[in-house]
């Protein structure tokens, strides 16, 4: 049941993640290359180390955020229910126990 109610919670924790990771994105290629804006990877004036740079820039910023935005997700709801809402539950369980 805990992990019905988890499904719809996760989801919404993990839109607001993207937002939040998209902004950091933007920040992040602000600093590392001086510009306002990203780069397209159909942007015929950028070359191919550039649209590859800010692609893996994003692509890591991205997984990073996600990672946290899940793991918080299940550690809040294994606080709230005491169910572990992931994988390997039982040993979660027998762990805080």
């Amino acid at each position: 049941m805990i992990r019905l109610a988890y499904k719809p919670f996760s989801l919404l924790i993990s839109m607001i993640g993207g937002l939040l990771a998209g902004a950091a994105f933007k920040k992040a290629w602000q600093l590392a290359a001086g510009e306002e804006d990203t780069p397209k990877a159909t942007d015929a004036s950028r070359g191919w180390p550039e649209i590859l740079t800010a692609a893996a820039l994003q692509g890591a910023i991205f997984a990073v955020v996600r990672a946290a935005t899940d793991r918080l997700t299940a550690a809040g709801t294994h606080s709230l229910t005491g169910t572990w809402p992931g994988e390997n539950a039982s040993y979660a369980e027998e762990k805080s126990a």
